[in-house]
């Protein structure tokens, strides 16, 4: 494979899932990791992503203010705009982060009503200055990688919580693993959040569909609603719908 081609197979990687580690890419592309690492280097020296130990992070998951830098934001939109045909006024929502969940903020209406709990610092400011939604951010440790609350405080305080619908994103979704992640501390938020919730929204964009990460969340059957910007009609989503309610 050509650097070019394995450069840009990185950046998808890197756009898809927000993280990569040098030493997944390694295996991935059957080369080494000083490879990868200079791969990484040139990429994060042109502005294309952020070097971080043992790999890098999207940059458009860490500077979603900047709208034209997210990736797949018109397919985020789309899913943005089905989740928002799922809240009803007066619900209790408890959202996490990510792009889409951003893209999801921004698109709420000035006229809905709601109460919405987050693990998110960028999705509690987009919410700010709707005057009928009652923002409460859930406190912990500020993780760097996520930019989600995380740890003790944050699982202890979602266990006094009980919501109508839960948001979430996700960085792997299959038939056979279910929900996955690569962060052991977002995997542990992520769990402590679907047990808050009556029923659970999970959001991907279809490109993201049938991919795994190392670390499961929880299995397909413990979540409502599959939302991605794909026609539920779509064969890609036929065996997600014998399980979970595409929307």
């Amino acid at each position: 494979m050509l650097k070019e081609e394995r450069q840009s197979y990185i950046i998808k990687q890197i756009n898809l899932h927000n993280k990569v580690l040098s030493s997944d890419l390694s295996i991935e592309l059957n080369v080494s990791e000083d490879t990868i690492r200079r791969d990484l280097n040139e990429l994060a020296e042109s502005g294309k992503v952020l070097k971080v130990y043992g790999g890098a992070l999207s940059k458009s998951f860490h500077y979603p203010f900047q709208q034209n830098d997210v990736y797949a934001r018109e397919s985020k939109r789309e899913i943005a705009r089905k989740v928002i045909g799922l809240i009803q006024p007066g619900m209790v929502l408890l959202a996490g982060g990510g792009t889409s969940l951003i893209e999801l903020a921004r698109m709420i209406p000035d006229t809905m009503e709601c109460t919405v709990f987050t693990v998110s610092p960028l999705f509690a400011l987009e919410l700010t200055e709707r005057t009928g939604i009652d923002v409460i951010l859930i406190g912990g440790n500020l993780s760097k990688n996520s930019h989600i609350n995380t740890g003790a405080l944050t699982i202890s305080l979602l266990s006094e919580i009980k919501v109508d619908l839960c948001i979430l994103g996700t960085n792997g979704i299959s038939l056979e693993e279910g929900i996955t992640d690569s962060d052991w501390e977002v995997v542990q938020v992520k769990k402590a959040m679907i047990r808050a919730a009556q029923k659970t929204a999970m959001v991907s964009i279809a490109e993201k569909l049938n991919s795994v990460q190392k670390m499961k969340v929880c299995n397909l059957n413990s979540i409502h609603y599959l939302v991605t910007d794909a026609n539920p009609s779509d064969k890609l989503l036929e065996g997600y719908s014998k399980t979970v309610k595409v929307v």
